[in-house]
């Protein structure tokens, strides 16, 4: 089965062609840690990590790299703002961002390196970029130089007056070009610096994520990934720093961007109230349900993101869980066809969202236990490459809320409602049933007993 992808570069959806089919090599930009991780910032760690398990459903071998940016003035400014120690920082931040994005479902990249710990590798890069004649050193800084690469501007399209307001940085007097970016800076004190040929200081940002993902991955591989706010200037200037210092042809052979996340259908700001991070939103709703929701669009198309869209996320894994309930734990077997193509094509989660629910009406419409056994073990298995439907349905049932009764409490009134029907006292059981379900817990009477689930 050929997959296909939409590559920013050339603006089409293209056959996706390994330049190693026994090792596919796949990169994305991860995360700066000097807060908790938005619901922006999730949005690109679960798209592609569906696309990550689907090409590992397809390839032998695959290596994902996610790095963890933790050089920053961002993290410097948020540092001094606390009183907190950086390193400190930095390390509460990633530890808070690793549980929360595995909370919501999504599996650690093979790969998870730090800037911090890769500083001689840019080092090296900027040397390599400077006796090529692609950087030049003034005033303690390193810069490169935009117009020694004619094809600079490609990925992003933008023309040159576009290059030079879009970078948004000052126009300092030591470089040659408005457009030319920083690839070492001096540090001033109190900030963390290195030594380096050009003097004590720290590396800009682009030449990280060049410098991490060839120490990893190579000169050239396969997709390299991250949202749409990256284009430009970051994935450009990537571009620029990688071939440049290599003399390659390409970084990547496909560039993939998801689209920006707004909330309630305005951009997220804390002003406005409408600010989710994930570490708050896993306070009131199931992991599972936030990443459906992110999930519920294209990757490629604006998300609006919202309470509304987490209840519907909730209610359609309700039906799915409910689907799946008679047959427990299947294991699973194989993703059916639709879901498999559904993804293949250019990762169109919507459409294979749809895949599960017709396999749940397939399920719920099944005759005998082996048939029901086969398409429940399919369903968790096409759930599987989305990151979903890998609970115990009862356990899904029986999680997520705050308030109420708790397990125990339930079971206890559960107990006393079965006594009082069997005394035929059905005031008080209907007077029970109705109890729970005020505090949002709904009994289902069934041939094995009593069975609960939380309501959305």
């Amino acid at each position: 089965m050929t997959l296909f992808f939409h590559d920013t570069l050339t603006r089409r959806k293209v056959p996706f062609v390994p330049l190693d089919p026994a090792h596919v090599r796949l990169y994305a930009c991860g995360p700066t840690v000097y807060d908790h991780a938005h619901i922006g910032n999730a949005r690109p760690v679960v798209v592609f990590d569906v696309l990550y398990r689907l090409l590992r459903h397809h390839y032998p071998r695959v290596t994902y790299v996610r790095n963890i940016t933790d050089i920053d003035d961002k993290i410097n400014a948020r540092a001094a703002e606390s009183g907190q120690d950086i390193r400190e920082l930095t390390e509460t931040t990633a530890r808070d961002f690793q549980r929360d994005m595995a909370a919501i479902g999504s599996l650690p990249p093979d790969r998870e390196p730090r800037a911090t710990e890769h500083v001689v590798e840019m080092i090296s890069m900027i040397e390599a970029l400077l006796a090529r004649e692609h950087a030049y050193a003034a005033d303690g800084h390193v810069l490169f130089s935009v117009q020694s690469m004619p094809e600079y501007g490609a990925l992003s399209r933008l023309d040159r007056e576009q290059l030079i307001d879009g970078a948004r940085v000052d126009v300092a007097p030591y470089k040659r070009d408005p457009a030319d970016f920083v690839l070492w800076k001096p540090s001033a004190a109190g900030t963390p610096g290195w030594d380096s040929p050009w003097g004590f200081g720290r590396p800009g940002w682009h030449i990280e994520c060049s410098a991490m993902s060839h120490a990893y991955l190579g000169k050239t591989f396969d997709i390299h990934a991250g949202g749409i706010d990256l284009v430009f200037p970051h994935h450009e200037n990537e571009i620029a720093q990688t071939r440049c210092a290599f003399g390659t042809h390409a970084m990547a052979s496909v560039w993939m961007h998801n689209g920006f996340v707004t909330v309630e259908g305005e951009k997220m700001s804390k002003s406005l109230g409408n600010f989710y991070t994930v570490h708050d939103l896993l306070a009131d709703w199931p992991g599972e349900a936030i990443r459906y929701a992110l999930l519920a669009a294209q990757y490629r198309a604006p998300l609006d993101y919202g309470r509304r869209g987490l209840a519907e996320a909730r209610s359609a894994l309700d039906r799915l869980y409910q689907a799946l309930r008679p047959t427990g734990t299947v294991e699973p077997t194989t993703p059916s066809e639709p879901v498999l193509e559904a993804l293949g094509d250019d990762l169109n989660t919507p459409l294979a969202l749809a895949g599960l629910h017709r396999q749940a009406s397939a399920l719920n419409r099944a005759d005998t236990d082996a048939e029901r056994r086969e398409i429940a073990g399919e369903l968790r298995a096409s759930g599987l490459l989305l990151g979903l439907l890998q609970s115990d349905p009862e356990a899904w049932f029986q999680a997520g809320a705050t308030t109420g009764p708790d397990e125990a409490g339930i079971r206890r009134l559960i107990h006393a409602r079965n006594e009082a029907r069997a005394a035929r006292d059905f005031a008080t059981a209907d007077r029970i049933r109705d109890q729970l379900r005020a505090d949002g817990i709904a009994l289902e009477d069934g041939a094995d007993g009593t069975s609960w689930k939380r309501l959305s």
